[in-house]
C-alpha cells in the first residue's frame, strides 16, 4: 500500500491544481495505486497536477510508466503535469532512462505550481 498526500491549491487565475505527494517506493508493488489516483484526480478534480516526489526514494520502470500515464491523461485534456522535489536517488533513474527531459521537473513545489498558469495562458 503506497500513502499519497493530496494538496487542492487554485492559482490566481482561478485554475484548481492538484499536488500529489507519494511516500516511499514507486514500484511494481505500488505503481498501479499512484496510476489509479492519479486517473482519478485527473478526471475527477483537475487537469492540472503536480507530483511531489521528495518522500519516494526509489522508483522503477512501473513507477516511471504510472508517471507518464498520467502526463498523457493530462495532456490530453489540455492540461499540465509537473515533477517536482525528486529525492537524489530517484532523480538517477530519470537521468538514465533520460525522461528528464520527457517531463517538466522543478526543484521546489512552488516552482512547479508557479508555471502551471503561463502554460495554460500560451
Amino acid at each position: 500500500m503506497i500513502q499519497i498526500e493530496q494538496k487542492t491549491y487554485i492559482t490566481q487565475d482561478g485554475n484548481t491544481v492538484i499536488v500529489l505527494a507519494p511516500t516511499g517506493r514507486l514500484d511494481i508493488t505500488t505503481a498501479w495505486q499512484f496510476r489509479l489516483k492519479l486517473q482519478e484526480c485527473i478526471s475527477k478534480l483537475s487537469r492540472h497536477v503536480v507530483v511531489n516526489l521528495s518522500q519516494v526514494n526509489f522508483i522503477d520502470s512501473s513507477g516511471l510508466t504510472s508517471l507518464v500515464a498520467g502526463m498523457r491523461d493530462a495532456d490530453k485534456l489540455k492540461g499540465s503535469f509537473r515533477i517536482c522535489n525528486v529525492h537524489t536517488e530517484a532523480k538517477l533513474v530519470f537521468e538514465v532512462t533520460m525522461m528528464d527531459t520527457v517531463f517538466e521537473i522543478f526543484e521546489t513545489e512552488e516552482e512547479a505550481l508557479e508555471g502551471v498558469p503561463r502554460s495554460i495562458a500560451s
